[in-house]
């Protein structure tokens, strides 16, 4: 039985508001913004203390860090750190909370590598969402986010991504095998999520061997 869905996402396909929509429908945990924090207690860093930095010249670390700790509000919630934090002890501290997450089973994981971390483990659904460039863009303009910066951010943030997969797991970003569902968004979040939710519950009930 599937307690656990992961939801990796092309920035501005909607993701992440699916996946807190998921999370709703089932009654289960959502780990999106939740995880940012907890991962911000270990760590001992408050996100607020760099609000003002540029977040346009960032160091290649602090780039995926927000990548990756943001969860979906990529570029709105800047990331404090200390000397001691660096790319690799983000990694492991996400790879810890995800795990406790899963764990705990009964929740919605939002990205973070989630599905990479979670690879061997039962009971995980795995969903990507994507959409052609100009869904994203009425997506991330329908959030207030001009045309210009909407741009930017489908420009950058997935390019972000991929660099980090490829360093941290040696692999492509996205890596299709791992999903059970990739589907187009531009189809309606009830749609998506209705799709997420039968085919699940049909692979609970009629299990595909490989």
């Amino acid at each position: 039985m599937f307690r656990i869905i992961t939801v990796e996402r092309e920035f501005g396909s909607g993701g992440g508001e699916i996946a807190a929509a998921l999370a709703a429908r089932l009654g289960w945990k959502l780990w999106d913004h939740a995880l940012t924090e907890e991962i911000a207690k270990i760590a001992n860093v408050d996100p607020r203390v760099v609000q003002s930095c540029d977040e346009h010249v960032d160091s290649s670390f602090r780039r995926l860090s927000k990548v990756f700790l943001r969860g979906s509000m990529e570029r709105s919630m800047p990331l404090a750190g200390s000397a001691g934090f660096d790319a690799d002890t983000m990694v492991s501290l996400v790879q810890q909370v995800i795990n406790r997450a899963a764990d705990g089973g009964n929740c919605v994981i939002v990205g973070r590598g989630a599905p990479y971390f979670l690879r061997e483990r039962s009971g995980v659904f795995h969903v990507f969402t994507y959409a052609s460039r100009i869904e994203k863009l009425r997506r991330l303009k329908s959030l207030g986010k001009s045309e210009k910066e909407a741009e930017e951010l489908i420009d950058s943030v997935d390019r972000d991504r991929i660099e980090f997969i490829k360093h941290y797991f040696h692999a492509d970003w996205p890596t299709r095998y791992l999903y059970h569902l990739m589907i187009n968004t531009a189809v309606g979040n009830e749609n998506v999520m209705a799709t997420v939710l039968e085919t699940m519950h049909r692979l609970e009930r009629e299990p595909v061997v490989i």
